[in-house]
């Protein structure tokens, strides 16, 4: 976990960075303007193409965009003002490969890290369900991951609901998904399940018969790359020799996500009823989710800060007498030392607030260079007590929190 200063200055350095290339050259981002088609004279094609595939690629790195397509024609109409032949844009293997060179810029050693990493874990998933002949797809297979990239696998199954099943088995949170595509002027449904664990998964679930179909990539417009459990070992071994494929898959199975360490903390503070005098909004689950949102608008980047605004409380539904050293001790291993000490002083704060701190043990909070966003972590713990507002639901903000870890830790 990174500190505040790091995090921001690294965020807001990236988007700088993003945008400063094109900001001489976008003319409007109006995208109802009048089409009118962009003159050759104006610029060259090949730099044409050039601009387009770097704009289409900031939009997707930054999760603007999440297809080539949209991309591309956002991307053409900030360029250009209006529309380009179609075969004047660029491919989506060009756009592509910018997206990888900005990978490669702002998230340095870290990707080539995150990428290991994420394909071991593919590995590790794909064993569990190898009764349903899992294929690795995609960018954690070809090595075009970016922040916030899925691990895709195809499965094979005539049942969803075995899929699910063996899911539930191990423990795994997730989410069943269906989606209409049409396509050609036929509608297709495609099933998928997004798992939350220390990556995130995308499973498609295709029919039985389907396994050795040959699927078309959508950016080569070829044979799709893929690999079954055998050629992923075999890859591995390739790709990182010194690797013990079976230690580090051990090692894997035996980390614990904390995410849902958290959730099973949080859950049960839904039936923790408070005092109306001081929570009138009601159960300690909500309070939390109020609390994380202020501090979501004043800090968006710190994960620590955000961790303890979320986990502050969890001692309420453990040891209703000292629920702060109750939290601290369920949370031991799981949280660093800088979110262990908002928590600890989260009541301390309070009395700072109400002007009831003596002046020394003033001082011995001022010492910790975190004594700032204490102050503001009180605020937002004593704002966060408003019956019938808006609060972001409990997995949003454990999905928040973990995209941070994801793309910062």
């Amino acid at each position: 976990m990174l500190s505040l200063s790091f995090v921001t200055g690294r965020a807001s350095e990236a988007v700088e960075r993003l945008d400063s290339n094109l900001r001489g050259h976008v003319v409007s981002d109006d995208t109802h303007a009048y089409p009118k088609r962009f003159s050759a004279g104006m610029m060259t094609l090949s730099k044409l193409r050039r601009q387009i595939a770097y704009e289409a690629a900031r939009l997707m790195y930054s999760r603007q965009e999440s297809e080539y397509y949209q991309a591309k024609q956002k991307a053409s109409r900030r360029i250009c003002q209006g529309w380009v032949k179609p075969s004047d844009l660029p491919s989506n293997a060009e756009i592509r490969d910018e997206i990888q060179a900005m990978a490669r810029l702002y998230e340095g050693e870290r990707r080539n890290e995150n990428l290991k990493d994420m394909r071991l874990e593919a590995l590790r998933l794909m064993r569990i369900l190898r009764r349903f002949r899992p294929r690795l797809i995609g960018s954690v297979l070809t090595g075009h991951i970016r922040q916030g990239s899925d691990i895709d696998v195809h499965l094979f199954s005539d049942s969803v609901e075995t899929v699910a099943l063996t899911l539930d088995d191990e423990g795994f949170v997730y989410d069943v998904q269906r989606k209409l595509v049409r396509k050609h002027g036929e509608e297709r449904v495609f099933t998928h399940v997004h798992i939350r664990d220390r990556f995130p998964f995308e499973l498609t679930v295709y029919a039985a018969g389907l396994a050795h179909y040959v699927f078309k990539s959508s950016v080569t417009g070829k044979a799709m790359e893929r690999a079954s459990i055998a050629e992923l070992e075999q890859f591995l071994q390739r790709e990182y020799p010194n690797l013990d494929l079976d230690e580090e898959l051990r090692a894997a199975a035996d980390q614990v996500d904390r995410f849902q360490v958290y959730e099973a903390l949080l859950l049960p503070l839904e039936n923790v009823k408070q005092s109306p005098k001081y929570h009138p909004e009601g159960d300690a689950l909500y309070h939390s989710l109020q609390v994380f949102d202020l501090a979501r608008d004043e800090l968006p980047y710190d994960e620590e800060f955000l961790l303890a605004a979320l986990l502050h409380d969890i001692g309420k539904a453990i040891d209703t007498e000292n629920h702060t050293a109750a939290a601290l001790e369920a949370l031991e291993d799981l949280i660093t030392e800088r979110t262990a000490w908002f928590i600890e002083h989260h009541m301390t704060a309070q009395r700072l607030l109400d002007g009831q701190l003596g002046a020394r043990a003033r001082r011995r909070l001022q010492e910790n260079e975190s004594y700032e966003e204490l102050v503001l972590l009180a605020h937002c713990d004593r704002d966060g007590r408003q019956p019938g507002v808006q609060a972001p639901e409990l997995e949003e903000a454990l999905d928040y929190i973990r995209e941070l870890a994801i793309n910062f830790g």
